[in-house]
């Protein structure tokens, strides 16, 4: 392998002693160029003296004897994260909400680095990055997926030597330490006792608009999400064995009824069967007769899609929007006099909560809302359960009581 050492721009010819202040370099054979055959060489000057010139060109060489040189490139971290996107969503199945959430991300860490070159972003640079934005107030979770997609897009970097060294390799999310109170507060979500969702089922069977009850009555009853109930069609109910199948989710960010996207679910756990009562079967048949009435009146001005929560009034046959949802929840709970904080999202806590209530398994609530692992469920059930130890031992004690 060959390469020499050099003083680079020296003018002062052939003197025994070098007063130019000309900085040493380095000159080494790196292979050959596919297209041309020529030899391709690296150079590399700026050295104080030939003992460090020289301490370089053979880290170099030991380098590329081992098959481990990788040749920088100048690419800033702008034009490397637009290569990435792409790439992630490709080598996955990514879902577009998933690609919108990344460009977000991306556009946090533009600020630091932009138009930096991969290869000069250091540790430290990264890391006070991350300390920067929690300076600005973004939250714990926005911080982590900010981190998650820097990573990403440097490991790939990593992975196709355009980088050496990874700079997020130990950076990490500084976060504030919590009270007890507060720790309670964020991990166990709101949700509604079995009274306060017998009151709000009522309130929109009575003062529901367009579809409201059969929409709150199927989330509570099976938990499932809010673009999974949207996305539903009547070949997923299965009349005979009382079953649902999840297989789809809706996607429509800009809520425009006409542009909506039905795409695979959250994760492959999500993909299931769920069994339901009879009156969540007794409830869909009706609705379907009433809706088969509007198709037949219609006829080709229905949009006929198999749609079971499609609209009924203009449009008629598109998939209900999720904002719909929401805000026929705000309104239904301001009539029921109930938390106006609760969402859709949270009939699905309180699937979780009433199941605990009634004894299912941990593993088996999980299944049904289609969860591999979920802090917020867990946090959920242990907090029910916990409760249903204090009955037990209240129950125990008046027991012993009774009996003095």
């Amino acid at each position: 392998m060959k390469g020499h050492i050099f003083k680079r721009g020296c003018t002062c010819k052939k003197k025994r002693k070098c007063t130019c202040g000309a900085k040493w370099a380095f000159v080494v054979d790196i292979g050959t160029d596919p297209l041309t055959g020529k030899r391709k060489q690296k150079t590399k000057s700026g050295f104080r003296n030939q003992e460090e010139a020289e301490a370089a060109a053979t880290t170099l060489i030991y380098e590329l004897s081992q098959g481990t040189y990788v040749e920088e490139t100048d690419q800033t971290f702008s034009d490397f994260a637009k290569e990435w996107l792409p790439i992630y969503s490709e080598s996955k199945e990514v879902k577009p909400g998933t690609i919108r959430v990344r460009l977000h991300e991306i556009g946090k860490l533009l600020p630091y680095f932009a138009q930096l070159k991969l290869k000069d972003i250091t540790r430290k640079m990264y890391q006070d990055a991350l300390n920067d934005l929690k300076e600005q107030g973004y939250s714990d979770r926005t911080r982590e997926g900010i981190n998650q997609t820097g990573r990403m897009i440097f490991r790939k970097a990593l992975e196709l030597e355009v980088i050496k060294k990874d700079p997020t390799e130990f950076a990490y999310v500084k976060r504030d330490k919590k009270t007890i109170e507060q720790l309670e507060e964020e991990e166990i979500p709101k949700y509604l006792e079995k009274e306060e969702l017998a009151l709000f089922l009522r309130t929109a069977k009575n003062y529901g608009l367009e579809l409201d009850y059969l929409v709150f009555l199927v989330l509570a009853y099976t938990g499932i999400r809010v673009g999974e109930l949207v996305a539903l069609k009547w070949k997923d109910i299965d009349f005979l064995n009382h079953t649902i199948s999840i297989t789809k989710t809706y996607y429509n960010p800009n809520n425009n009824t006409r542009n909506y996207q039905l795409v695979t679910p959250k994760t492959k756990k999500s993909r299931r069967k769920i069994v339901v009562d009879e009156v969540i079967i007794n409830a869909l048949k009706e609705h379907k007769e009433v809706q088969m009435k509007v198709m037949e009146h219609l006829g080709s001005d229905y949009y006929n899609h198999d749609f079971i929560f499609a609209k009924m009034e203009r449009l008629h046959g598109y998939p209900i929007v999720i904002k719909t949802v929401q805000n026929r929840m705000a309104r239904l709970l301001a009539l029921a006099d109930l938390n106006q904080e609760l969402t859709p999202h949270s009939l699905r806590h309180t699937h979780t909560s009433l199941l605990a209530e009634a004894r299912v398994s941990l593993e088996q609530i999980m299944d049904r809302l289609g969860h591999t692992d979920d802090q917020i469920t867990k946090n959920v059930y242990l907090h029910v359960t916990q409760e249903m130890k204090k009955e037990a031992s209240q129950k125990f004690s008046e027991l012993m009581r009774s009996l003095r």
